[in-house]
């Protein structure tokens, strides 16, 4: 720890000795008293359009048809789109002491600000400091009951609402999201650094948008040039990578709220990954 050190982690990304596992957290948010998670998983990204939301929901969609209680806190709060990919629409309901869930078709638990409000278009015009009380309070105030695995589906970059995250939350690993353009090597390097700061686990990269597979001919092309995703992986020593391409179905499930009926296998290694934990 540097001799000027403020003590306020919030503000600094320093790797010194309070951020080791095992270490006191001050900043650590407690659990609400009827959450009982046991993974929490960030999926991130260092820029905006990949398709982070995407990747949640399709994980959370998947470990619950494989049999786990699969949850979603949406810490993306001026963008939130998981209630749309779902089709579930608001208000939360709340107790004496807790806000409860809402659960999808198929058993998801989900908690979004846009489960709060009025009108699902309304734009939340928030600085940094609420934003990220936000976050602590979908995961203080909330009785998520018994979850396997929760995915924490984080805005672009490496701002307040990731850094809130990673020290408040208990987060077991994060997934990386990426595409296939030469410039998103930087992005992941950003992604990559920012959890070894946090002393976070990658347990690995989704490339999206990867290829596209001609219904008329059946062959695959690579329409935003060939994939990068095995090279960044191994120049940062990831070993899991998955690949999901464009696919028009994939886009009218979504709009449609039908995001669950997606039952395609491009996740599996993923999922694998998370399984062995």
């Amino acid at each position: 720890m540097s001799e000027n050190c403020s003590h306020d982690c919030s503000n600094c990304s320093a790797n010194c000795a309070s951020r080791e596992p095992g270490a006191e957290n001050p900043f650590a948010a407690q659990a609400n008293a009827n959450s009982h998670v046991k993974k929490v998983i960030g999926v991130v990204s260092g820029k905006g359009g990949v398709g982070k939301s995407l990747v949640t929901s399709l994980m959370a969609a998947l470990m619950r048809r494989r049999g786990h209680d699969a949850a979603i806190l949406d810490a993306d709060i001026t963008g939130p789109s998981i209630p749309k990919a779902f089709g579930v629409t608001g208000p939360l309901m709340a107790g004496e002491d807790s806000i409860y869930p809402i659960v999808s078709a198929t058993g998801v638990r989900m908690v979004s600000l846009n489960l709060m409000l009025e009108d699902e278009t309304e734009p939340v015009v928030w600085r940094g400091p609420i934003i990220a009380g936000t976050v602590k309070q979908f995961w203080t105030d909330v009785a998520w009951g018994d979850v396997d695995f929760m995915f924490v589906d984080m805005p672009p970059g490496t701002g307040d609402v990731p850094l809130t995250v990673f020290q408040s939350l208990p987060v077991d690993g994060i997934i990386i999201v990426t595409s296939p353009q030469e410039l998103v090597g930087m992005i992941v390097e950003k992604a990559v650094r920012m959890a070894g700061m946090m002393n976070v686990p990658v347990l690995g990269i989704v490339e999206n948008m990867a290829y596209f597979v001609c219904d008329q001919c059946g062959k695959r092309h690579d329409i935003f040039g060939r994939s990068r995703v095995n090279e960044i992986a191994e120049r940062h020593g990831i070993t899991v990578t998955a690949q999901i391409p464009l696919d028009p179905r994939v886009a009218d499930a979504v709009d449609a709220g039908r995001i669950e009926s997606i039952e395609a296998d491009w996740l599996a290694p993923m999922a694998d990954a998370l399984e062995a934990l």
